[in-house]
């Protein structure tokens, strides 16, 4: 890889343009898409916040709903943001060659990404904000420290728009994201806490848990939905940024590759 590849990412004002463009169009969808994007979640915690946790109780000293909550909240924003960065972020690049008319401006490539990754994380602070609101008026939100939350969705949202964005920048078309989904994120979603604790997985498979994204945003957004302050803050936001710059990085590669002549 060639040392342009390794700078840093740059967020200039191109980024922002192209965030802008893409809050114009949604307010077009809005309402489809917040209905996709609260759903799911809502039923996952009407129906097992409330119906499997009466059999439950509580668990890991908090009751489960807000443990499912928390899990939901994390596990929603990956899904939101990997579903943007390469379904959406597809379209407008291959379908549509709605960025070849926008690299036709001074913007480069790297904008482009940067403006996608920023409003897949913005899609996850609104879809976050929604389910944390119905999770407080179920009785699953404890004290004021949730509404940290909202900005460690933005990041978590990030984090997994840039691996997203890689996805999307190789892909020859949607049946290709299809292998990503099945392989990497329905694992996560199931393995890493957000339905029960990792603890109760073989002590191998905790070891492999423990260095994916999601189990890290799970860790920083469940005990702030209890109430309480995360340990090892510094640790579980470092990992996400190592996920995010490093395939951010790769994304703009494979893209420049793909779209610049």
């Amino acid at each position: 890889m060639s040392a342009a590849y390794l700078v840093l990412p740059r967020l200039r004002h191109g980024a922002f343009a192209v965030w802008r463009r893409n809050v114009l169009v949604w307010r077009k969808l809005m309402v489809p898409s917040l209905l996709f994007n609260l759903g799911e979640p809502f039923l996952y915690l009407l129906g097992l916040g409330y119906g499997l946790g009466l059999f439950i109780g509580d668990t890991m000293q908090m009751p489960y709903l807000t443990f499912l909550a928390s899990g939901i909240l994390a596990s929603s924003a990956m899904n939101t943001a990997s579903f943007e960065a390469m379904y959406s972020v597809y379209t407008r690049m291959v379908p549509q060659r709605t960025y070849d008319a926008i690299l036709a401006t001074p913007l480069e490539v790297q904008d482009v990404l940067a403006g996608e990754a920023l409003w897949a994380a913005t899609k996850c602070v609104i879809s976050g904000a929604g389910i944390l609101l119905v999770a407080a008026l179920l009785g699953g939100v404890h004290g004021w420290p949730a509404l940290w939350v909202i900005p460690v969705l933005f990041v978590v949202g990030v984090a997994f728009a840039c691996l997203g964005l890689i996805m999307s920048s190789m892909a020859n078309g949607y049946d290709y994201f299809s292998y990503y989904m099945t392989l990497v994120v329905t694992p996560m979603f199931v393995l890493s806490g957000v339905f029960y604790p990792v603890s109760a997985l073989p002590g191998v498979l905790q070891s492999i848990v423990q260095v994916l994204p999601l189990y890290h945003a799970v860790e920083l957004v469940r005990p702030l939905v209890a109430g309480r302050v995360p340990d090892q803050i510094g640790l579980h936001l470092s990992v996400l940024v190592l996920y995010a710059v490093p395939a951010f990085l790769i994304a703009v590669r494979f893209a420049r590759r793909r779209l610049v002549v």
